[in-house]
């Protein structure tokens, strides 16, 4: 006799809201646990972290607003995780993993996951992602753009359970833990993942404790449901047809040259079908396997969007993707080295997906972020007698892009974790690590011009004190500056883009590649991150507003005149030459509307 179909239970939105906000408030205390009892500086200053819930499905039920590159991969991560183990998994599970050939972002990204059981059966699953300092191989840090394949980047960790029901396999955690440089550090973050696993749990427990099953499962679908009437709605209101977004990816030194990867966005009533297409993948560090590929497509589509909460899996029913054929720079596959990936290609593949879009809805344009340029670095610190490594987030804060109604944020890039990453105070890194950072600041003519000015990209300025130091260099946008948008454009280009500064006693040189490379005490380098850019023609921007922008450091007069076309005639009262500026606006919008 066939079982009677389930009678669904009603929700009153007072009860939706109070379940709602449970899920959210677990997600911020699962967040606030990893800040305040991680080791790094990249957890506890930078906040290079996401956590989020998902269902028994797997679907994530609620993600955090973390970091876009942790949350998209997270998804199809999951569902590999709980399909690896199917039936064999238990009460007091608790499962690593970080290899992006099983649905990982890139391997320095490590998860932890935490099935949750509610009367002996599973309701649950709270993960945490963390960039962790250090995840073994040949180069500290793990980016090593001299790899050629992924053996030569890391330790690779497909799901494997490192407590198992309520048991530490001390020995798996051990060898991790033995392949990592600044084992101090790694172990103080695996801590403090696993810590957050279980405030979510918890918190999860005591929810379904006190509302009962049935209840909190008609909520938590129901939220499900309202984020894909709100993404269904949207995609109803662009028109039907097919767009086409492209976006560069630069030659970052080492002689592959330029990329250029593509979005193909077919809206048909309310669904949406993404297509990339994408070079052959390489020999070097810059790779993207699916499932991160996953974040750099959801991204886009979400900077399109712009929709309000609940942001769960609901958000990507009536979304499909094909990520293109296998072997592919966005669909790499074993054994393409990838390290890299988070940053570059994925902010390339983010630009190509949101340009699509805004073909469709040319309204919604809005300028490009400034793509991540970074620094690692690692030594011996004499002070403790123990090796040290980061990755310094606070090298790879550039600028976000202008909007059709304001100038771009300051110092909130990059694109790859819009607005998520923190820099941290000064004082911190310096007790932190044997260094001294001799600048942090905005920098002079980065922001993209236009109508609405691109946000500023910084500088950040660090010398060694009592020891050699490695730095490793990452990342992209040291030639094409961000893009803009309506009519945006830079004269001065070399202003905008990312490039590194090392001075060894009287010899300086600009580098532009990704490099490893040894410095001394005295010795400094610098940091240079691009701008976002600009919205609208430059030679519609309130003149007041170029004023402004110089008084305040934000544009030099060789800015103002280049880019703004605004004639500074006394450099102590900035008092304006408006004649000439009208006459060189004037020529410069003849030279557009000519061309």
């Amino acid at each position: 006799m066939a079982k009677a179909a389930k009678k669904p239970v009603k929700v009153d939105p007072i009860t939706l809201s109070v379940v709602r906000g449970i899920l959210e408030t677990t997600q911020r205390e699962m967040t606030l646990s990893l800040e305040k009892t991680a080791r790094s500086s990249v957890f506890n200053l930078a906040h290079d972290y996401s956590t989020a819930l998902f269902n028994a499905a797997p679907e994530m039920i609620l993600q955090g607003q973390d970091i876009p590159i942790h949350l998209g991969s997270l998804i199809p991560a999951m569902k590999v995780v709980a399909g690896y183990f199917g039936d064999d998994i238990h009460e007091g599970d608790l499962i690593i993993h970080n290899d992006p050939a099983w649905g990982g972002s890139h391997a320095i990204d490590t998860c932890f996951y935490r099935p949750v059981f509610w009367k002996g059966r599973l309701k649950y699953w709270t993960v945490c992602k963390g960039h962790l300092t250090d995840v073994g191989g040949p180069v500290p840090a793990g980016y090593n753009p001299g790899a050629k394949e992924i053996y030569a980047e890391c330790l690779r960790i497909p799901p494997v359970k490192v407590w198992d029901r309520g048991q530490p396999r001390k020995d798996v955690l051990n060898m991790i833990l033995t392949n990592m440089r600044a084992r101090r550090d790694q172990e103080g973050d695996f801590n403090a993942l696993i810590g957050a696993c279980q405030v979510g749990e918890r918190a999860l427990l005591n929810m379904l404790e006190k509302y009962g099953e049935e209840q909190v499962d008609a909520c938590v679908d129901t939220l499900l449901d309202m984020a894909e009437k709100q993404m269904r709605t949207l995609i109803a209101s662009v028109p039907d047809g097919t767009y086409e977004g492209a976006a560069i990816l630069e030659d970052a030194g080492h002689g592959f040259g330029d990329f250029e990867i593509k979005a193909k966005v077919t809206i048909k009533d309310d669904t949406c079908h993404i297509e990339i297409s994408s070079p052959p993948q390489i020999p070097y560090f810059i790779n993207s396997y699916e499932g991160n590929s996953y974040s750099g497509v959801y991204l886009g589509l979400m900077m399109f969007a712009q929709l309000p909460p609940p942001y769960n899996e609901g958000l990507y029913r009536c979304v499909s993707v094909d990520m293109g054929p296998k072997g592919t720079l966005c669909n790499a596959k074993e054994p393409a080295p990838h390290m890299n990936c988070t940053t570059t290609p994925m902010e390339t593949l983010t630009d190509a997906v949101r340009l699509a879009f805004e073909k469709a809805v040319p309204s919604k344009v809005s300028a490009s972020w400034g793509h991540a340029n970074g620094l690692n670095i690692a030594g011996w610190d004499k002070r403790h007698d123990e090796e040290y490594v980061t990755m310094v987030l606070a090298t790879i804060i550039s600028g976000a892009g202008a909007t059709p109604s304001q100038d771009g944020w300051h110092a909130c890039g990059p694109e790859c974790c819009f607005g998520a990453l923190t820099s941290g105070d000064v004082e911190l890194l310096e007790y932190s690590y044997p260094i001294i950072i001799h600048r942090y600041s905005l920098m002079t003519d980065s922001g993209g011009a236009g109508k609405f000015r691109g946000g500023s990209g910084t500088a950040w300025e660090v010398e060694p004190l009592n020891d050699d130091m490695t730095f490793i260099t990452f990342g992209e946008g040291r030639r094409i500056p961000a893009v803009g948008a309506a009519g945006a454009a830079s004269t001065m280009v070399g202003t905008k883009v990312g490039r590194l500064e090392l001075v060894k006693g009287d010899d300086a040189k600009t580098i532009r590649e990704n490099v490893i490379e040894v410095i001394r005490p005295g010795d400094r380098i610098t940091n240079m991150n691009p701008g976002g850019g600009g919205y609208g023609n430059p030679m519609d921007r309130a003149v007041e507003k170029v004023v402004w922008d110089v008084k305040n450091g934000l544009v030099s007069l060789e800015g103002a005149r280049e880019d703004y076309g605004v004639i500074i005639k006394d450099p102590a009262t900035l008092a304006v030459d408006m004649t000439a500026t009208d006459a060189l606006r004037a020529r410069r919008r003849a030279t557009v509307a000519a061309n």
